[in-house]
């Protein structure tokens, strides 16, 4: 009898509720950008940026969720610029365009700088960009369910070009239901 009663304790102690839903990023997406499929489950959302004239490329926009993990809002943004090279072999922190902005009541912390584009192709890869004349803007939102990145990567021109569609992106982050 003793030995059951050990096991119904210990079922009990370790059955919990279902956890709470976990509040969802919520954002209106500029009009002009195309969405695509999330490349993997720890992509929220990515859009193509159409090209500027004269650019030979699209510029990408991706929106990433690690489950309230994923590093400090300096921590990634110290990363972020060391995926950037300055062509004339300057320190690209020194270059960086760092600020902060509060957006429908979620902190943001941003960066913006231009130079090489030199990140890995795939997390843990040795093969690296090597795209001159690049723009990297990110953004760090900080919500009660962990923070959310935000990476906008492209041709220089392109980004400046799509400049008010990415400050109106940050602009509408919100907190929505669901999880």
């Amino acid at each position: 009898m003793r030995p059951a009663l050990l096991a119904v304790l210990f079922v009990a102690t370790i059955v919990t509720p279902a956890p709470a839903q976990t509040p969802r990023l919520a954002f209106t997406a500029p009009k002009a950008w195309q969405a695509r499929p999330p490349a993997s489950s720890m992509r929220v959302a990515e859009f193509v940026v159409p090209r500027a004239n004269g650019d030979a490329e699209d510029a990408e926009v991706v929106i990433y969720y690690f489950g309230g993990g994923g590093g400090s809002a300096e921590a990634n943004i110290d990363r972020w610029i060391g995926q950037m090279q300055q062509p004339d072999g300057s320190d690209s922190k020194a270059k960086a365009q760092r600020g902060s902005l509060t957006a429908n009541g979620l902190k943001l912390t941003t960066v913006d700088v231009a130079g090489t584009y030199v990140a890995e192709l795939r997390p843990g890869a040795a093969e690296r960009h090597n795209k001159p004349g690049f723009r990297l803007r990110a953004a760090v939102i900080e919500t009660p369910g962990g923070p959310y990145y935000v990476k906008m990567t492209g041709p220089a021109r392109t980004v400046a070009v799509a400049d008010a569609d990415y400050k109106a992106l940050l602009a509408s982050v919100r907190v929505g239901a669901g999880g």
